[in-house]
């Protein structure tokens, strides 16, 4: 399957900040609180909202205070387009590997 990508990830996690920041904005909170309610300190949402490295559970945190868990719960669902897709998902909760591509080997 091809997949086409328009945007690095640099662009697509300063978006992601960008819209963080404007988003506690929004709910009119600061910083301060997003951190005192999601149990990291002042200086994790700072980073945070300014794209520099942070684990991905502050993010969950920061996320679930914002009231947008939801939002990346959606996140790597499988796409079952088909009968066939729903059997192959299934059976890959047996398999712990996948298989090689003798093409890529």
């Amino acid at each position: 399957m091809l997949e086409l990508v328009f945007s690095t990830s640099g662009e697509i996690v300063k978006r992601l900040c960008e819209r963080l920041r404007k988003e506690r904005l929004a709910q009119q909170m600061t910083q301060a609180d997003v951190g005192g309610r999601a149990g990291v300190g002042v200086n994790t949402v700072s980073n945070l909202e300014a794209g520099r490295n942070v684990g991905f559970e502050n993010v969950v945190r920061v996320a679930m205070v914002l009231g947008r868990a939801a939002e990346l719960e959606g996140l790597f669902l499988p796409k079952l387009d088909s009968l066939e897709d729903v059997r192959r998902y299934e059976n890959s909760a047996h398999r712990h590997r996948a298989k090689r591509n003798p093409d890529n080997a």
